[in-house]
């Protein structure tokens, strides 16, 4: 299992929200690229990063931060935010991203999904955010009819690199992961699964590893490494070589 960094983007900023919430945040650091060779240096094989600008804005808008940190670090960078269509996506795979997130899209035009699959296998992530079981889209401010589960099936089979699912109401509380949102999800599909969402200390890393045997293959974590309440070198150390029993 491998541990993900989450470095998140406004206004050129490195910066941390509560449940998602805009008006939330807290400014780790003016050079998002600092914040990610940090991590390489730690050890994190990819970085997870979300444009939150361009997530609302529905279009890339900190691009030049992006830029800098593939300039900045040999680890594999995935993207999310504001990602919905497919110039877009040939964009991001053109400047080096390994991984492409794509979440309202998958609700509000789920062929882009498909396609994009089978334009770039193995190169996209489907980003499932949920409330109480159901997705949400628009930057997390409109809740759907549609399960996450529900969601993730209509995926299946089309070569997703994997699901990154999101507990919104645990994101950057630091009060747990949703252990059995996650593993519900994990346990109904096939598709590997990187849970988020809540992560705290190092106990949240091995509840979570437990969880390796039914397809989830990673966690992203951000607010923990940033307060200082999660080690990431201990993370990874624990996630690559503890039993998870």
């Amino acid at each position: 299992m491998i541990v993900i960094p989450a470095v998140d983007i406004k206004d050129g900023k490195c910066v941390r929200l509560l449940q998602g919430r805009m008006e939330d945040e807290t400014v780790f650091s003016d050079d998002p690229a600092e914040m990610a060779r940090r991590w390489t240096d730690d050890g994190a094989e990819i970085i997870h990063v979300v444009d939150l600008d361009g997530a609302f804005a529905k279009r890339p808008r900190n691009l030049a931060s992006i830029k800098k940190i593939l300039a900045s670090v040999d680890a594999d960078i995935q993207i999310g935010g504001g990602i919905r269509n497919d110039e877009t996506i040939r964009m991001y795979i053109d400047m080096g991203v390994k991984r492409i997130v794509i979440g309202t899209e998958a609700v509000r035009n789920p062929s882009l999904v498909i396609k994009a699959c089978d334009a770039y296998p193995e190169h996209i992530v489907l980003g499932i955010d949920a409330k109480n079981g159901m997705a949400a889209i628009e930057g997390w401010g409109e809740t759907t009819q549609i399960s996450a589960i529900d969601l993730a099936r209509q995926f299946e089979g089309y070569g997703l690199a994997a699901i990154n699912f999101t507990d919104i109401n645990r994101d950057g509380m630091q009060t747990g992961p949703n252990i059995e949102q996650t593993k519900m999800l994990a346990q109904s599909i096939v598709a590997p699964v990187v849970a988020s969402g809540g992560v705290s200390t190092i106990r949240d890393i091995r509840e979570i590893k437990k969880l390796e045997p039914l397809g989830v293959i990673g966690v992203i974590t951000g607010r923990a490494l940033y307060s200082g309440t999660l080690n990431l070198k201990e993370a990874i150390e624990v996630a690559k070589h503890e039993s998870g029993d």
